[in-house]
């Protein structure tokens, strides 16, 4: 696997991608990998004839108040995983290289950003389609893999596809759990062991509300209720939201009568976890 790093000019990384062959597939990441990233660069593998993946830990999507510094990192670990995954070429950029001196132009998609995540983390996603949209300039693959587990991230990117023309298909893999139901998260590290337990809550209250859409509930708040009540029923979890939205637009439903997201943030101690699954 080639690794391109440090203050690597634009211009080598395009003659590096220039001998990669086609069709080249994209997995984005921040990082410190675990198996929800390796299934998607797995994926990319069997569906592409070359794989980069890019590791930057994007300061544009942070709050001043979020864990930047704090965001776990192990640079050695992810490039022997990506080895060993089938990755054919690591790009790791720098912030001089993504937003050099006087950097002023922004992507900024308008409606599909504003409830949810976008409410709790003003500029997040400002942030987030930015340096997507520059890596898929500085790569220019046919596709790009994501995660369902940032469900919010993957429709903004998808509206942001489709607005601007950009000829790249987006590709979303289900969740990674652990063996008990968490969401694999590079968070997860951040949690003690009673913290890991109550942790639990988020796919819980997912599994109680699946189960009574499958009983036959249709209305959206008795949805929502079902999980509320199961994640403040547990003394260290801090409920931020609870959502059931359509599915494409992310707008909070009546009744279920289409397909829809469930999703939520909580803080488990001081840690911030957000889970979701799909209905429909």
């Amino acid at each position: 696997m080639n690794v391109l790093q440090k203050n690597i000019a634009l211009g080598e990384l395009r003659a590096a991608r220039s001998m990669l062959p086609e069709p080249v597939g994209l997995v984005p990441t921040m990082g410190f990998l675990h198996e929800g990233h390796l299934s998607l660069v797995k994926r990319a593998c069997e569906q592409s004839a070359s794989v980069v993946v890019s590791i930057f830990v994007n300061p544009t999507q942070f709050a001043p108040t979020d864990d930047l510094d704090a965001y776990p990192r192990d640079l050695e670990r992810d490039v022997t995983l990506l080895q060993e995954a089938g990755a054919n070429l690591l790009w790791l950029p720098t912030p001089d290289v993504m937003y050099p001196p006087d950097f002023q132009t922004w992507v900024d998609v308008e409606k599909i950003t504003q409830p949810l995540e976008g409410e709790k983390r003003p500029g997040h996603f400002r942030g987030v389609t930015t340096v997507v949209a520059k890596l898929f300039n500085a790569v220019q693959p046919q596709k790009a893999f994501f995660g369902q587990k940032d469900a919010q991230q993957v429709a903004v990117i998808r509206q942001m596809v489709r607005d601007l023309n950009m000829p790249v298909e987006i590709v979303t893999l289900p969740i990674i759990r652990e063996r008990d139901g968490l969401a694999m998260s590079s968070r997860n590290t951040y949690l003690n062991p009673e913290e890991r337990r109550a942790a639990l809550v988020l796919s819980k209250s997912l599994a109680a509300a699946e189960s009574a859409y499958e009983s036959g509930e249709r209305d959206a708040q008795i949805i929502r209720k079902i999980m509320e009540e199961i994640i403040n029923a547990e003394p260290l979890a801090r409920l931020e939201y609870v959502s059931c939205a359509n599915f494409e637009t992310l707008e909070e439903l009546e009744m279920l009568d289409k397909k829809a997201l469930l999703s939520m943030a909580v803080y488990i101690g001081k840690t911030r976890l957000i889970d979701n699954r799909v209905l429909g």
